[in-house]
């Protein structure tokens, strides 16, 4: 195949602890074809090992160098910006550990930046901290604008929901690293060496996965197994190349494969998925 993918995780691999049928036999066919590819998650609490050991309990078998995490993409950056710099987290372990790994001092007075990302040990205490160093300067970086977070209870706020507090209490904006970001897409396709004509972007969110591959260039599929209806695609003013109930669309064999009509006139690609990854294939 002469495409590559960026893989989004929750809703499109799995759904809570439960795998999605199908997913494990997609990424299966992926590594017996060579075919690069790339999780992509907007969750910056895990590590890679984290993600590869959760992965692997539900049967996809898979190394670190195919996980990509936000917290990886922020860590990056801020070492490109300002190498050897200091940092106030509001986080877990994945995004102290993409810092450290990157060269960043966690302190906890006069930091060059104030970073956000997921957690649930966050406080007043280190929202009041936060909020002070970034009047007096530090700047605000949001591993992931996401509002809130799908859990096993319900769902609960995110980086998103830390990061409009504190731009309300300061005034200040935040950068944010993760998805749609171009920041972290464009960092992802060079991970694994495409280029942006080779790309395909699989996810089940129009507000990050889609928009955020639409925004580079990449062709995109949206999955029905997560968060999105296909009811809701249309009112978006951009569109996926493709729309599948799930990634078991893009291997069953031809017998028990649906064919799949999507809301919006592709060229080449509006037949199903079957058609659509043929097209890849030339």
């Amino acid at each position: 195949m002469s495409k590559g993918f960026l893989i989004d995780m929750d809703g499109v691999m799995y759904r809570g602890s439960q795998l999605i049928p199908g997913a494990d036999q997609f990424i299966r066919q992926l590594r017996n074809d060579e075919t690069p590819f790339l999780f992509l998650t907007n969750n910056s609490q895990r590590t890679r090992r984290d993600v590869v050991t959760k992965l692997s309990r539900m049967g996809i078998e898979v190394e670190e160098r195919h996980v990509f995490t936000c917290a990886m993409a922020t860590a990056r950056f801020l070492a490109n910006q300002k190498p050897n710099g200091t940092a106030y987290v509001l986080g877990e372990g994945g995004l102290l550990n993409a810092l450290h790994q990157n060269g960043y001092s966690v302190v906890d007075h006069d930091p060059d930046f104030v970073v956000v990302g997921e957690g649930r040990t966050l406080n007043w205490d280190m929202v009041e901290t936060a909020t002070q160093m970034i009047l007096d300067g530090a700047k605000l970086i949001a591993t992931n604008d996401d509002p809130n977070c799908p859990t096993s209870r319900g769902t609960r706020p995110g980086a998103g929901a830390t990061i409009a507090f504190l731009e309300k209490a300061t005034g200040r904006k935040a950068l944010s690293i993760g998805k749609p970001s171009p920041l972290m897409m464009r960092m992802a396709r060079k991970e694994i060496g495409l280029e942006t004509s080779e790309t395909v972007m699989i996810g089940d969110t129009m507000e990050t996965d889609i928009l955020g591959g639409v925004q580079m260039g990449y062709q995109t599929i949206l999955v029905l197994s997560g968060g999105t209806k296909r009811e809701d695609v249309p009112g978006h003013p951009y569109q996926p190349d493709l729309i599948i109930d799930s990634v078991a669309e893009l291997v069953r064999p031809r017998e028990d494969r649906v064919s799949l009509k999507t809301p919006v006139s592709v060229p080449d690609h509006e037949d199903s998925a079957e058609s659509y990854m043929a097209s890849l294939r030339h």
